[in-house]
């Protein structure tokens, strides 16, 4: 039986799918900005949290893509005195840098530890 592993939807209408916000910097570099729950925010709780997020890069004519980053999430409100009781949550938001001299796609998974993992792509255009 065939099961779908990575989710897509549209990042409007579900809090899970990456954002992936392109902006060219300078001569062929580029800062991507990756976030989840933009539109509808994820709770990021010690029981419900983004653990990571990974931005690939497909370049165009290319075989294969690269990985440009992973970032992880490691604090969601524990503390030694229990679940959500800390003061301090991690955002699920990267900043990934890096030029190109080629077109392609931007492809940013992110993983839920509760609805596992999601997916997004973009365009980059130079």
């Amino acid at each position: 039986m065939s099961k779908k592993w990575i989710q897509t939807a549209d990042w409007k209408s579900e809090k899970h799918v990456p954002v992936i916000e392109i902006e060219k910097k300078g001569e062929n570099l580029f800062h991507v900005l990756v976030t989840v729950g933009k539109e509808i925010a994820h709770p990021n709780t010690t029981a419900h949290h983004i653990k990571w997020i990974d931005l690939f890069f497909w370049p165009e004519g290319e075989k294969f893509p690269v990985e440009i980053g992973y970032c992880t999430f490691d604090h969601h409100g524990e503390s030694p005195q229990g679940a959500d009781t800390s003061t301090v949550y991690s955002e699920p938001c990267a900043l990934f840098v890096f030029k190109t001299n080629k077109p392609g796609t931007v492809m940013a998974t992110a993983y839920c530890n509760i609805h596992g993992l999601w997916k997004s792509e973009k365009e980059l255009t130079l």
